[in-house]
Formats: structure tokens, C-alpha cells, sequence
């Protein structure tokens, strides 16, 4: 029993290609709804089943009553019985004791054979529908089983199988059956009867992939493709882009005497595939998607919303190569490129450009300027009109005529939309911002009105504000709109207040304010930092003997050596440079200050300096109308004392600050 158990669980794990856990969880639930089955039990009962892989044996388990008398075998179990499971089991009680069935093995046998065949297909599909799910956008290589008119199917990995239809085919390939092919995995979906996966051959990520495989450089990121074009079974271009510098992307891509590319070629029926080098400039780029058409010139327009329009011109025995076979060349190289190509022969391009000069107000500028080279190109018209030969300088002539015409225009344009940019720029900054936000709805215009507007992209008030501003005619232009709408339009606009527009002066007016606030604060900080840096200066407190006032007497010094030394003083590091801020800090000019002379100083006492009082008073009642009118101005007074460790005379600079005290500060 054993061995058969075993045998048959392994083998079916390998032809369903499941995990063991997955498996196991469908037989346990067999196993489970064959009991309810058997025993008739209730879905609210609990019952567990578990299998023995050495032995293959199964056991029930079953959620039952403790009773001291069993009615009901099946939800009920006797107290004596309980307490062989659970010592401290008590009446009334739940318990899960072993309730397999005799004979259980034939029972389980025939009656849970269609519910472990449910489950399991049920897990295949889960492990398919996942495992595919991540393949999305890989290669994936099938087997072909069948071929209809709808499509192919293929047999693919974990019996699953995949479905190609006709349009993701490559036309004029053929297919036999039992013939193993690649494709892209495309899309999988998820149906009633399983994961539905959808294959292609003709996408351009297959070709894409298929590069990849084949180019070591596409794979590890040192060459990218920045852009691929396909018609499958025909042609493709694709556009690569080197990461590393040194690397040749083109080169990589068709590798030693094209072993690379032909090997894809192949692989696609003998498509032909163009690669060429991406360039950021979209008019080298274009010229490089025509090839193998040699470009003359390309000139780029962007005049409408989102069309991006190039015209290229090319020599006349090349038009027919540039537009290629039913214009698959130059429709190529308008997907690849995400331009619109207009191709030319030169001869064509003179012609229209001739035309545009003579008829078009935007070309005027040109006649004048072109006026000694438009005769020539007349004539080397006329000799092409009429088969005779033209030499290889006159065509160097007429390609430089439309080369110069083409991009003069095109930097005219340029000009007038910087102009006209700017006239917009200036147009905006006189409307306020919350225009902008207001709703067309709210102006009290007529809901036809407002509609109209909306529908050709006016959708607030500052939208439609600013295109009166700039051209009033292109409203009136629009279908619906006269001249009794405008002037409803206008009259709505003249009564419309914006609600936000008093709050916004008050707020500038105290953001102004505030602005001033600030600067008077700094400055005032400005002030107080200077005045603590100069208390911070260390100050040597002499006491001067008689002495020493001698021996000044008796040795005067001149006033030219006196200043010699307080500038030397000054100049003594962080002082002077506080000193110099404080000054620039104050608004108005300080009134110079009277110095008294050098003898007036040593005649005098330290402690002892007389100060006028009467000034005084006039001094704190000018301050106190100076107060009135914002403290413009502050009265100073300085005392000077003789420092003899030094030899020099400080000056000690004294404020009053509103009290009746005195602040000493330094100022040197």
C-alpha cells in the first residue's frame, strides 16, 4: 500500500507539474466533502483530514459535543471517551477526536474522485494563469498543434496552450504542424475555462526581444534602442543609441559581416531590417530614418498644436528611394521618428519656393533679398522643363537658393512667436492670478455664451481677459459670437469684481509694512551689536598719579603723535570694523563732535570733568522731541582719560537712554 501510494502521488505531481503542498491540500479536501457525504454532517461542523504519505492512510477528525450520554454518534462523544484525549475535559465541552469511518478508504475512493479532479484542474489553471502572467512581453517557444482559419495554436510549457491569431502573424510565412516556432507572449487573460494566451510574430517587441538575445550589448545596457518601426514580413527600421562611449551601436547590432542581423532576417522570414544611429538632432535623426536615401536638407516647423511637420528635401534621383515602394520608406521613417515628412526633389522645392516668394505675404522679405539669384534660378528651371542638361554648380545653386529661403522663414516664425510670446507674457502680468481660477460662470454671462467659450478653451475669466487683451477679433471669429455678444461679453467683464482683489492690496500694503518693521529691527540689532562688542573690549582702569601728570607736563606731546597713537588704537582689530558698521547702520549722520585740546585734557582730573548742565537740559529736551519724530537723532557725550600703560588718550563715549541713568560704551 505503500509503495502504490507513494508511486501514484509522484506521478501525479509529475504530469500536473504542481507543488506537493497544492496537491495535498485538494486530496485533504476530498477527503473531507466524502465524509459529509458518508455521514451526512453538517457544513458548520468542523472536520479535518489528514494523510499519511508513508502509508496512505486517512483520518478523519471531527469537531464533536462532550455529553455523558451519546444520542447523536456523529456531533457527540461521551465524557469517558473525551478525558482520553483531554484529561481536563468537562460536559458540554467541545473536543476534535478521530472519527474515520471503517471501510473508509473504498468510500473516499469512489465518492471524492470527481472533487480531487475539480481541485487539482482548478490549481493547474491558478499555476498557468501566474507562471504566463510573468512571461508577458518575453519570447516563449511552442509547438504547433494546430492550424485553422482563425489562427495557430501552440503547445507551450506546463501543458498549457497559446493561440496566435491571423493579423499577429507574419504574412507569407508558412506553418506546418508539429513544428516548433518562437513568438512573443502578447497578452493572457483570465476565462472560465482557464488562462486564454494570446502569441505574436508580427509585434515590434518580438523584434526587439530578438535583439536583445542576439546583441550582448542591447542586453547588458551598453547600446539601447530608442525607437523601433515595423511592417512585418516587408521592412523594419530601428533607431539604437550607444550608453558607453567607444561602442558602435550600428556595428553591435549587425555584428562581424552582419552574423548578428542576418541571424534575426531569418528568424523573420528574410524581413529587411535598417539600423541606424538615434541622433538628439531631429533633423540629423530624419535624415539618417530615409536612408538609404541621401538628404539634401531638413527643415523642421512646429507651427500647429502638436504637429510636428518636417520638410525634406532630396536630389531628384533620389525621391523615388526616399519614399520607397508604396511610401513604405517614408512612412518607416515617419514612425520611427514621430515626425511628419514631407519629401521633395530639389527641383520641386525651387519651384514652390519661387511661388511662395511671389504670392505670399509671409515671403515678401525674400524678394528683395533673393532679386540677383531668382533670374538664375528661373533659368535653370526652364532648361530643366525643357530636357536640357544641368550642371552640377547650377544644382549646388539651387540647393543653396531654397536652403536659404526655407531657413529664413523659419527663423522669421521663430521671431514672431517670441514676439508673440512676450506680448502675451506682459498682457498676463497686468491681470491678477485669481482671475485665473475664477470660473467663466460666475461673470453672469448667458449659459450659451459660456458654453461656446468653454468649448474652444476659454474656461476662466482670466483666460478670456487676457485674449481680449491680445486680439479681441478672434473671439468675435468664433461661430456664435457677434457683435451684441461681445458687447455682453465686454460689459460682463466691465461689472465683474474679483473678490480677492481688495485683500490682495491689503495684504501687499502689509507685507510693505512689515518689510520696514523688519529693516528697522535689523538695524537696531545691527546697533546693539556693535555697542556689546565694544563693552566686550577689555578696558585697563588706571588710576593716574600726580606723577604722572607731571611728567605729561613737563613732556608734552604734540598733537600730531596723539592721533598717530588713537589711530593706532583704532586700527586694533574688531573695534574699528564695529565702529564702522554702527555707522552705516544709523540712518543720518552724527554731528562731529569738538574735541578740546590736548592741554584743556591733562589740566583736568580723571574723575573730575566738569560738564555743563545747562546743555545738558537743552540737550534731553531736543531729545525729547526728538522722540516725538521716531529718535532721528541722539545727543553724544565722550570722556577722555589718559592711559600711561599705554601712552594713549581713550575716549569713552557716554549715552542716556531715555532714564536718568548713564550707559557707558566704548567707541574707538
Amino acid at each position: 500500500m505503500k509503495n502504490e501510494f507513494v508511486l501514484a502521488f509522484n506521478e501525479l505531481l509529475e504530469e500536473k507539474q504542481l507543488p506537493k503542498d497544492i496537491i495535498m491540500g485538494a486530496l485533504e479536501y476530498a477527503m473531507v466533502s466524502a465524509y459529509r457525504k458518508a455521514e451526512n454532517a453538517s457544513n458548520a461542523q468542523r472536520i479535518e483530514a489528514k494523510i499519511d504519505l508513508q502509508t496512505g492512510r486517512v483520518t478523519i477528525y471531527a469537531e464533536k459535543e462532550i455529553v455523558e450520554t451519546v444520542q447523536d454518534p456523529r456531533t457527540e462523544v461521551s465524557l469517558e471517551e473525551a478525558r482520553k484525549i483531554d484529561p481536563n475535559a468537562k460536559i458540554g465541552g467541545m473536543i476534535i477526536v478521530d472519527s474515520t469511518p471503517k471501510d473508509f478508504g473504498r468510500v473516499a475512493a469512489q465518492t471524492a474522485r470527481q472533487v480531487i479532479q475539480q481541485r487539482i484542474r482548478e490549481a493547474e489553471r491558478e499555476a498557468q494563469l501566474q507562471y504566463f502572467k510573468r512571461q508577458v512581453g518575453e519570447i516563449v517557444s511552442g509547438m504547433i498543434q494546430a492550424i485553422n482559419q482563425t489562427g495557430l495554436t501552440l503547445g507551450l510549457e506546463m501543458k498549457a496552450e497559446g493561440i496566435m491569431p491571423r493579423k499577429e502573424m507574419i504574412p507569407g510565412e508558412r506553418y506546418r504542424v508539429h513544428e516548433r516556432i518562437r513568438a512573443l507572449l502578447l497578452e493572457v487573460k483570465d476565462t472560465g475555462k482557464g488562462p486564454q494566451i494570446i502569441l505574436s510574430r508580427a509585434h515590434r517587441n518580438f523584434l526587439r526581444r530578438l535583439l536583445e538575445n542576439e546583441v550582448p550589448e542591447i542586453y547588458h545596457g551598453m547600446v539601447e534602442i530608442r525607437s523601433i518601426a515595423r511592417e512585418p514580413g516587408q521592412r523594419s527600421k530601428v533607431a539604437v543609441a550607444a550608453l558607453q562611449a567607444g561602442v558602435d551601436p550600428v556595428g553591435a547590432c549587425v555584428g562581424m559581416r552582419g552574423v548578428r542581423i542576418q541571424a534575426i532576417v531569418r528568424e523573420l522570414n528574410d524581413e529587411k531590417i535598417d539600423v541606424i544611429e538615434w541622433n538628439p538632432d531631429p533633423a540629423i535623426y530624419i535624415a539618417k530614418a530615409l536612408s538609404p536615401a541621401r538628404v539634401t536638407g531638413v527643415y523642421l516647423s512646429n507651427r500647429g498644436k502638436g504637429t510636428k511637420t518636417a520638410t525634406v528635401v532630396v536630389p531628384e534621383d533620389q525621391l523615388s528611394l526616399a519614399i520607397g515602394r508604396d511610401g513604405q520608406n517614408a512612412r518607416l521613417a515617419a514612425r520611427l521618428t514621430s515626425w511628419r515628412i514631407d519629401i521633395k526633389s530639389l527641383p520641386e522645392a525651387a519651384i514652390d519656393a519661387l511661388n511662395k516668394i511671389q504670392k505670399e505675404p509671409e515671403y515678401a522679405t525674400f524678394a528683395e533679398l533673393e532679386k540677383d539669384v531668382i533670374p538664375q534660378i528661373e533659368q535653370i528651371l526652364n532648361k530643366k522643363a525643357e530636357g536640357r542638361p544641368v550642371t552640377p554648380e547650377e544644382y549646388q545653386l539651387m540647393s543653396q537658393f531654397v536652403d536659404r529661403v526655407e531657413r529664413g522663414i523659419l527663423r522669421q516664425r521663430e521671431g514672431v512667436l517670441r514676439a508673440e510670446e512676450e506680448k502675451q507674457i506682459k498682457a498676463a502680468a497686468n491681470i491678477p492670478d485669481e482671475a485665473f481660477e475664477i470660473p467663466l460662470e460666475d461673470i453672469g454671462l448667458p449659459l450659451r455664451y459660456t458654453t461656446l467659450l468653454n468649448g474652444v478653451g476659454y474656461l476662466s475669466v482670466g483666460d478670456l481677459m487676457l485674449q481680449l487683451k491680445l486680439d479681441p477679433n478672434r473671439i468675435l471669429a468664433l461661430e456664435g459670437i457677434g457683435a451684441k455678444a461681445m458687447a455682453a461679453i465686454e460689459e460682463a467683464l466691465a461689472n465683474f469684481s474679483l473678490p480677492q482683489a481688495e485683500s490682495t492690496l491689503e495684504q501687499v500694503a502689509e507685507e510693505a509694512t512689515l518689510e520696514e518693521t523688519v529693516v528697522e529691527q535689523e538695524q537696531a540689532e545691527g546697533v546693539e551689536a556693535v555697542l556689546e562688542t565694544a563693552q566686550d573690549v577689555p578696558q585697563t582702569e588706571t588710576a593716574i598719579s600726580e606723577e604722572s601728570f607731571e611728567t605729561v607736563e613737563t613732556e608734552p606731546l604734540e598733537e600730531a603723535e596723539v592721533v598717530e597713537e588713537v589711530t593706532e588704537a583704532e586700527t586694533s582689530s574688531v573695534e574699528a570694523q564695529a565702529v564702522e558698521f554702527a555707522e552705516e547702520a544709523v540712518e543720518q549722520p552724527e554731528e562731529p563732535i569738538e574735541e578740546p585740546s590736548l592741554d584743556e585734557i591733562f589740566k583736568w582730573a580723571p574723575e573730575q570733568i566738569e560738564i555743563d548742565y545747562s546743555l545738558v537740559a537743552e540737550d534731553e529736551e531736543e531729545e525729547s522731541e526728538s522722540e516725538k519724530k521716531k529718535k532721528k537723532k541722539k545727543k553724544k557725550y565722550i570722556e577722555y582719560e589718559y592711559d600711561p600703560d599705554q601712552s594713549t588718550t581713550v575716549a569713552r563715549k557716554k549715552r542716556k537712554r531715555g532714564g536718568s541713568d548713564w550707559d557707558d560704551e566704548w567707541d574707538l
